[in-house]
């Protein structure tokens, strides 16, 4: 990770606290200079779930005895109402609503959410609005309730629709569960995606294509296609399941790109496939390097100011972020991204994506000119790694292939 170096106290946020003073901490004199202001999203994070998988380094707690709705939902709100000094006047174009395992939410509790946002926020009138849900927690009239509230768009987290791998997996359902939600997400909503992995322990490359072509079967409006990963502090770290070798993981990779063309959809990020017209906007704002205000336990913000760009995260813990909130205090780190590293930022999410960027864009997210990163592209391009003429930045087939080799050529 780049070094990075606090700006002083956390911003104070929560109903009991003074209104953030952002002329004094923000708006001053910086070392940017940025010609405009991105788009702005907006994140809530749901941190329960049923059970904690054990692949996942994400921020879930297991419910033990329930949890409370109410209580959280009350302090979502008051976070909310402390930062919108940081974004007055700026209008949000996409909301994701995260987890943890979000459909646990009661149809009320959903609506309360949502009422509260539309309330406190400008939203565009053709704002995306996801939430992430699992099988197991679908219920007909609870996720009718949910389209009701606003929810425009599903993220399903199927992840495989093989017994044995979803047992490997941890998951809480089974294949016909999986089915049974996708049925539903199409019922009531026209714009959903579905989350799979693959080199899972001990999967088959015709296990694989199974799972792909199960799920094109149901003719998401898009897909989105992980590779299993063991990351750290997670039970799979701890305790290694035997998983498909890197030949192998490469011909699944393959088999992906042949089936996701075959049936229409456009690959526009590293994991990510697509009908026309149906890319995930709010993860596409992401890699573009757009701004996003996270609200919940352990939520992460960007936020761009004239002079400065400013990165939040809140306490993690669902009890001490409750507290904080009510402490008026929720922000457990702040910092303000260093002028050098801005561009190994930037490329970092924007290289992601497969028909890579506008030149220009660079200049208007960071305040900097191309030519602070010339001497990085110029190592790439020397490498195969990356395209780039006077309009377009791109990985080449070669740089997709060995993203984090490439990526880490503009880490300073």
């Amino acid at each position: 990770m780049i070094p990075i170096k606090p700006v002083g106290a956390a911003v104070a946020a929560g109903s009991t606290a003074s209104p953030v003073d952002v002329a004094n901490a923000f708006l001053r004199p910086g070392a940017l200079q940025l010609s405009a202001l991105p788009p702005l999203s907006l994140y809530v994070h749901f941190p329960w779930c049923v059970r904690k998988c054990p692949y996942c380094d994400f921020n879930s707690h297991e419910v033990r005895g329930g949890f409370p709705e109410e209580a959280y939902l009350a302090a979502v709100r008051s976070d909310l109402e402390s930062a919108l000094p940081l974004i007055w006047g700026r209008k949000i174009y996409t909301i994701f609503i995260g987890g943890g395992t979000p459909s646990l939410m009661s149809a009320a509790g959903l609506d309360r959410l949502m009422s509260d946002i539309r309330t406190l926020l400008p939203l565009d009138g053709a704002a995306e609005v996801t939430m992430e849900a699992n099988p197991g927690t679908f219920e007909a009239d609870k996720f009718r309730s949910y389209r009701a509230s606003g929810i425009n768009r599903l993220s399903i987290g199927i992840q495989s629709f093989n017994a044995r791998h979803l047992h490997a997996l941890g998951r809480i359902h089974d294949a016909d569960e999986a089915r049974k939600a996708v049925e539903i997400a199409h019922a009531n909503f026209d714009n959903f995606n579905l989350d799979l992995m693959f080199a899972l322990p001990s999967q088959t490359l015709e296990e694989a294509q199974t799972d792909v072509s199960t799920a094109i079967a149901f003719a998401p409006p898009h897909l989105s296609l992980y590779h299993l990963t063991l990351e750290p502090n997670t039970y799979f770290a701890k305790h290694p399941p035997v998983v498909p070798d890197d030949d192998s993981s490469a011909e699944m990779q393959d088999m992906i790109f042949a089936q996701t063309k075959a049936a229409g959809y456009g690959h526009y990020e590293v994991s990510a496939y697509a009908q026309a017209g149906r890319q995930a906007r709010h993860n596409l704002n992401y890699w573009q390097f757009g701004d996003y205000l996270g609200i919940g336990a352990g939520a992460h913000s960007k936020i761009s100011f004239p002079h400065r760009i400013v990165r939040q995260m809140r306490y993690k813990q669902p009890k001490a972020y409750m507290e904080q909130v009510q402490a008026g205090r929720p922000i457990q780190e702040e910092f303000e991204l260093e002028r050098e590293d801005l561009g190994f930022e930037f490329m970092l999410n924007a290289l992601r994506l497969t028909e890579g960027f506008d030149v220009n864009l660079f200049a208007e997210r960071t305040g900097l000119s191309i030519n602070a990163i010339e001497k990085s592209l110029n190592l790439a391009e020397t490498k195969g790694l990356l395209y780039r003429d006077h309009r377009i930045i791109r990985p080449t087939e070669l740089g997709g292939r060995f993203l984090n080799d490439l990526q880490q050529i503009f880490l300073n």
